[in-house]
């Protein structure tokens, strides 16, 4: 017989608990993550407060879970991932994780020609990594220029002014890695 809807609400509590103590994670670290006070955690856990969706979703985040997780919700019986592909400037990133926060993997397809006559680089905070699946990618890196080919990962410190292409022939696949902002996730490399 399926739990009843106060069954859920009294047993999230608990679960809220044992993801901290799992995490290792104090109600004031938690109170800072997410903006919840530290009484107001206390007694969601314990019971005292009944869970709202308000409440919950950056519990969620901050312990980077899925929402049905924390309240119990049946299994979906199925693990793949059906991702809808996103298009923009050319490119195709296609998704290849969905759980909310932490590290989300893309795989994208850069168009040979990749960005056309933008070759202006940028710079901006946190360190880019990424995996050539196939083709190549050309990475101009300050005043170096690299091919970057099938099987080659490359990272870099991004505040380096850096810009990227498809130099081609054909399309070149990427994976790429992000973290809980939408910045690049890194694999710091040590340096020589």
């Amino acid at each position: 017989m399926a739990n009843t809807f106060e069954d859920v609400l009294e047993s999230v509590g608990a679960r809220l608990r044992s993801l901290r103590v799992e995490r290792g994670t104090t109600l004031a670290q938690l109170s800072e993550a997410t903006g919840i006070s530290v009484s107001t955690l206390s007694r969601l856990e314990s019971g005292g407060r009944r869970p709202t969706l308000e409440l919950l979703l950056p519990l969620a985040r901050a312990h980077q879970v899925q929402l049905d997780e924390l309240v119990d919700a049946p299994p979906t019986g199925d693990p793949r991932i059906y991702a809808k592909p996103i298009k923009r400037h050319g490119t195709v990133h296609i998704p290849l994780s969905r759980r909310p926060g932490g590290l989300q993997a893309f795989k994208q397809i850069l168009p040979e020609g990749y960005p056309g006559n933008d070759v202006e680089q940028k710079t901006h905070e946190g360190y880019d990594w990424f995996y050539v699946l196939s083709g190549r990618i050309r990475l101009r890196l300050g005043d170096q220029d690299f091919i970057v080919k099938e099987g080659e990962v490359a990272e870099f410190d991004c505040r380096v002014p850096h810009w990227f292409s498809n130099p081609g022939p054909g399309p070149t696949e990427v994976l790429c890695l992000y973290g809980p902002q939408g910045e690049r996730m890194h694999v710091r490399a040590r340096t020589r």
